[in-house]
């Protein structure tokens, strides 16, 4: 398949910067798609993608964009990781504005972005033999934790979206895949979610031996869009080695046990 072009959401900064880059060096064509102008016009430098500045929670901007896609070129892929967390408020003293955020942010702009880009991928699809989607959700989607509730409940109802939208396409020669991280050490992911808070943000990651980073996700990305075209990564599931779940994270250098230790 010549000239593959994807487009990746949120691409300004973390994984879907990363996306960019790492699609770009396997030789796709890239539209990087978030809502930080200069920071787009850097990547576009630095990587020869295109990029175009869209706030995916205003409709008709995504209107707008998909018109934009629409005349400058197929679409094959689409990497929707533009998303993310504010708060770590318990239900009870739950911010209905964080909250709403982070629905609009997580699953309506999924939907928006499927229900513009589908005829898009469509026609790739039957130009080229298949066409692919793929959304970054979260491990968040899959277990609960205190003061997590409206992340949880925003990744997994994307989640969600995501596993419909598969057997919705069923039949049809394109893919739907997902990847859900756990914990990923990037420069504004914990620190928009505590408030700009760098002290709380950095103690996050304190003592975790090589938490997972934006291009280990990448990469993982690129490979399930670069797979043969019959084979679907419905879902991957990736955490660094000292994470063994949500809720078991070692802090402190990875070492083997002795026999007498255990």
């Amino acid at each position: 398949m010549a000239n593959r072009r994807a487009v990746v959401t949120g691409a300004s900064s973390g994984i879907g910067e990363a996306t960019v880059r790492a699609l770009r060096g396997r030789g796709w064509d890239v539209v990087g798609v978030a809502r930080r102008q200069e920071r787009l016009a850097t990547l576009v430098a630095e990587t020869g993608a295109s990029a175009i500045a869209c706030d995916l929670t205003d409709a008709d901007a995504v209107a707008a964009l998909v018109a934009e896609l629409d005349a400058t070129g197929p679409v094959h892929a689409l990497v929707q990781v533009a998303g993310g967390a504010r708060g770590t408020d318990r239900v009870e003293d739950g911010s209905i504005a964080d909250w709403q955020w982070m629905f609009d942010a997580n699953v309506l702009s999924s939907q928006r972005l499927v229900a513009g880009l589908l005829p898009l991928l469509r026609r790739a699809a039957a130009a080229d033999g298949h066409a692919d989607t793929l959304f970054v959700t979260s491990t968040a989607a899959q277990v609960a934790y205190p003061g997590g509730a409206g992340y949880n409940a925003a990744k997994a109802a994307e989640s969600m979206l995501v596993h419909a939208l598969r057997l919705e396409l069923n039949g049809e020669p394109i893919r739907v895949s997902e990847v859900a991280p756990g914990l990923v050490h990037t420069e504004e992911f914990t620190l928009n979610r505590l408030g700009g808070d760098k002290a709380a943000a950095e103690a996050v990651y304190s003592g975790v031996e090589q938490p997972l980073l934006a291009e280990d996700v990448a990469d993982v990305i690129a490979y399930a869009l670069d797979a043969p075209g019959h084979v679907n990564l419905d879902l991957v599931t990736m955490r660094p080695v000292a994470q063994s779940a949500n809720h078991l994270l070692a802090r402190g250098p990875l070492r083997v046990r002795m026999v007498d230790e255990r």
